[in-house]
C-alpha cells in the first residue's frame, strides 16, 4: 500500500498538510510518526506516513478478493463504520466454505487480514470480519445461551462450564454478563479448549 509522507517542524503542521492534501477528516486519517534530521545542522522535523480510511478499506477489499479467488469463489462486500471499528461483511455463493466448521475459516481470514494490515500500516487497524452475517447470528445465539445459563446458575448456585470457545466468543459471554447481579464469569483452560465458567456470586 502506498503511503503518503508529510513533514514539518511540529506534528500538527504535518497533520494539517495531510488533511488538506488527502482531503479527509482527522478521524479518517491513520498514520505513524517519526523524527527526522535534515541539513548540515541536523534540524529536527516530524514526519508522518499516512493513509486515509478509504484507502485502507480499498486495500482490504483487494486483499480479501485475492484470497477468496484462490479459494475458487467470487465475493461481494458490505462495509459499515461504527465509532472506530470497520465492520466488513463478505457475501459469496457458498458462505459456509468461508465460515468453516465452528467459524475456523473466517477466523483464519480475519487473522491473515489483521497481520497483512499491520505489515502494511505499522499499527493495528480495528475491524470485525463477518461472512453472511454469521457472527451477528452467532452473537445472538451466545447472548441467549449466556442469559439462560446465568439464570440457571443464579437459581441453583451451581457453577456451569460452557463448551470451548474462541476469544471473540468468550468476550461476548463476559460482556453480556458483566453487569449481572447474580453471577460472575471467568475463562479457564488452554487453547483451543479454553472455555467460560459462569459462577454464582457470593452473597
Amino acid at each position: 500500500m502506498e503511503k503518503h509522507k508529510f513533514s514539518a517542524k511540529i506534528k500538527q503542521d504535518a497533520l494539517n498538510q495531510a488533511l488538506y492534501e488527502l482531503n479527509c477528516y482527522e478521524k479518517d486519517l491513520f498514520y505513524i510518526e517519526s523524527e527526522i534530521k535534515e541539513g548540515i545542522f541536523k534540524a529536527k522535523k516530524i514526519e508522518i506516513e499516512a493513509n486515509t480510511r478509504d484507502e485502507i478499506i480499498t486495500e482490504i477489499k483487494k486483499f480479501l478478493t485475492k484470497i477468496i479467488k484462490l479459494m475458487g469463489m467470487d465475493s461481494k462486500f458490505e462495509i459499515k463504520q461504527r465509532d472506530d471499528i470497520t465492520y466488513i461483511t463478505i457475501f459469496a455463493k457458498n458462505n459456509n466454505i468461508l465460515i468453516g466448521k465452528f467459524g475456523k475459516t473466517i477466523n483464519a481470514l480475519s487473522l491473515l487480514l489483521k497481520q497483512y494490515l499491520y505489515n502494511e500500516l505499522g499499527f493495528h487497524y480495528n475491524f470485525i470480519l463477518d461472512v453472511g452475517e454469521y457472527k451477528i447470528k452467532n452473537q445472538k445465539r451466545l447472548e441467549k445461551l449466556a442469559k439462560n445459563v446465568a439464570r440457571e446458575v443464579s437459581k441453583t448456585k451451581i457453577e456451569s462450564k460452557l463448551d470451548p470457545m474462541n476469544s471473540y466468543e468468550r468476550r461476548i459471554i463476559h460482556t453480556i454478563l458483566s453487569d449481572n447481579k447474580y453471577v460472575t464469569t471467568e475463562s479457564t483452560g488452554e487453547e483451543p479448549y479454553r472455555c467460560v465458567v459462569i459462577k454464582p456470586k457470593e452473597s
